[in-house]
């Protein structure tokens, strides 16, 4: 992902809403969200490394990564970071463990940020920095920086999130918004100031990179859904909804779309 923003409202009906738009050149090859093999994790999928941005399992697990932009901290020969979301997500372990597991091998990837939630606990993580982050109930965001790093994008999805969280897709229509913001507010991050500003709104649209899915999954009540718009170079590709009820894997599950 490129930008999320979600609700934390623990300990009640539905204790997670996350939006957010996964960004990345159109011509890396892509799967939609659907059931992955085995029928435990529903997500999207990277064709080209194997790993997923966001992705959510039968039990209501959930896992999201963002990169984070600085040229000079990229490891190209590093592991793919595609790869930590479904680790969480085909594993057992809670979020806190499972990021103290994480930690001494952080360091091998290209800078990332984490989020995870283990059914109970919302964690997120900052490799370069190596800091995990407990999250107050209400709304975050995080782009390509620190989580709730004011980044224009991060304050306008914020906002939008606070208006429209009981609509899906008004929320869907807040997260296809290409407004650029000014020069004078966007961050430095180590790139081009041509690039600054094509990468500065919700929805990012260039001739070779651009935003190529947007997500919204909302936990509860009792019901798990998630929606995804895919786009190409083109255009809208198609648009996907799965709903289910979340449940032990060794008690089985109810499905509407599998």
């Amino acid at each position: 992902m490129c930008v999320v923003g979600f609700q934390w409202h623990p300990g009640s009906q539905e204790p997670l809403l996350l939006v957010g738009n996964r960004d990345e050149y159109y011509e890396r090859p892509t799967a939609p969200v659907a059931w992955w093999e085995g029928g435990r994790i529903l997500a999207g999928r990277d064709l080209q490394a194997g790993g997923t941005w966001l992705g959510v399992t039968r039990t209501g697990r959930v896992a999201v990564l963002t990169n984070f932009r600085d040229p000079t901290l990229a490891r190209p020969d590093g592991p793919s970071r595609g790869h930590l979301p479904v680790r969480f997500l085909e594993g057992d372990a809670s979020a806190a463990a499972f990021l103290e597991g994480l930690r001494p091998e952080a360091a091998s990837y290209s800078p990332f940020n984490l989020l995870l939630y283990d059914g109970e606990d919302l964690l997120g993580y900052e490799s370069r920095g190596d800091r995990v982050v407990r999250f107050e109930p209400g709304i975050h965001a995080v782009s390509n920086g620190a989580f709730d790093e004011p980044w224009p994008k991060v304050e306008r999805l914020k906002e939008q999130l606070a208006q429209a969280w009981k609509d899906l897709g008004v929320l869907l229509g807040v997260l296809q918004d290409d407004r650029p913001f000014p020069d004078a507010c966007l961050p430095h991050t180590g790139i081009s100031l041509d690039w600054e500003r094509a990468l500065s709104p919700l929805f990012i649209h260039t001739p070779t990179y651009g935003t190529r899915a947007a997500t919204i999954l909302r936990l509860g009540p009792g019901e798990v859904t998630v929606l995804e718009r895919t786009f190409t170079a083109g255009g809208r590709e198609g648009e996907r909804r799965f709903e289910f009820i979340p449940a032990p894997e060794s008690q089985g599950n109810t499905s509407k779309n599998n």
